[in-house]
This record gives structure tokens, sequence and C-alpha cells, in this order.
């Protein structure tokens, strides 16, 4: 027995189940704290679970925000500065993390509100989060209009800080032994389980097993 919508039954959903349904059954996604600096000083949080891989040489990254038609803090601040920072959540602060999702008036701090705490490195200057095992520090590439006005911006990664205790000499990151957490759908959260690590595959060959 399985449930079968088409385009337009999937129109015709409640839209608070239709949201939870397509973001849920999309699968595990990351979970990041993006970290900004506002013209005036003031320091800004927030959580997203759309950071993917542009490529990585030279390294890019980038997120899909949502519609500009009401304030977005992020955005402003970004486009103010120039420069973000992503931070990766660990599983003791996945609570944290998720109330920085709060609606906060501009001005606020999701840093103190969520018991988060602020810090600048390598001169940098928008803020990392101090609780977070994996910090990038980016800068602003491009941004492109999505079908349905979202955006995906797009960074350069100027810093990257992994501690060493996680780092594989190939450059394989341990994401156990960070508890790196993600995130189903807008509101769950999952710590993974590593099952295999494997080399690249040629048709006709064994497949190879990695460390």
């Amino acid at each position: 027995m399985e449930h079968h919508w088409d385009a337009k039954r999937l129109t015709e959903l409640p839209g608070r189940y239709r949201a939870t349904l397509i973001n849920k059954v999309a699968g595990y996604k990351t979970a990041h704290l993006l970290g900004t600096k506002a013209a005036d000083g003031s320091e800004n949080l927030a959580l997203f679970n759309s950071v993917v891989h542009i490529g990585a040489n030279p390294p890019y990254l980038g997120f899909i925000l949502r519609p500009t038609t009401v304030a977005r803090h992020t955005y402003d601040n970004i486009m103010a500065t120039g420069v973000y920072t992503l931070n990766a959540v660990s599983a003791p602060y996945h609570k944290n993390a998720h109330c920085t999702s709060g609606k906060f008036p501009k001005g606020v701090s999701e840093f103190g509100a969520c018991g988060f705490s602020p810090v600048y490195r390598e001169g940098f200057a928008a803020p990392f989060v101090a609780e977070s095992r994996v910090q990038f520090g980016l800068t602003f590439v491009e941004e492109h209009l999505l079908c349905n006005d979202t955006r995906l911006v797009v960074g350069r990664v100027e810093h990257l800080f992994v501690p060493e205790a996680a780092l594989g000499p190939d450059g394989d990151v341990d994401l156990e032994v960070l508890e790196s957490v993600a995130i189903g759908g807008l509101d769950s959260y999952y710590t993974g389980t590593k099952l295999g690590r494997y080399g690249y595959y040629r048709p006709g060959e064994a497949l190879e097993e990695l460390p």
C-alpha cells in the first residue's frame, strides 16, 4: 500500500501538510547556522538546511534563501557587508540551533537569545559560532533568482576550521566524531551512522572499500 499524489493533487493539499510532506520526504539535509553582521554592528544568526557544495577549486558553497518579500535580515546583512559564516550544528546544540529559526526583531542577536557565542577569527568581519566544530568564512560571489522567487546564494570559502581529531590523512572528515546534525523537514533532527566509504567505481571491477 502506498500513497500517490500527482501534481494537481499535491497543489490541493492543505498548505501546512504539503509543506511538511515535501520538506521531509526529500530526506536528510545538513544543518548550518549562518552568521552575519549588519552595517550597524548588530549580529544575526539563522538556521539553514539548504547548504550545498558548488565546487572545490576554488571552493564554493551555496544555500537557498526564501523569497525576500518579507524582511530577511541574513540577506540584507550579506548584501551590505559581502561576508558571512556557515557553522555546522553539532548534536549537543541542536535545540539551541532550532530556536534561531524564530522571528526575532531586527537588532536582536540570536547569538545571545539562543545560547551561542560569537567569535571573530583571522580578522574576518562576520561572526563565527564558537560552539560549532566546523566553521566556514565566506565572501558573497553571486545570486540566482529561481522559479519560485527563492534565491541560490553562492559564496567563496575564505576560511575553513576543522578539528584535527576529525580530519583524515586524505582529507576525509569524520562526521560522527563531529556529531554533525542533519535536519528532516523543518523540525526533526538526526545524527548519522556511517555505512561505508568506497573508492571511485570502475565498471567491471570490484568495489573498493576505504577505511
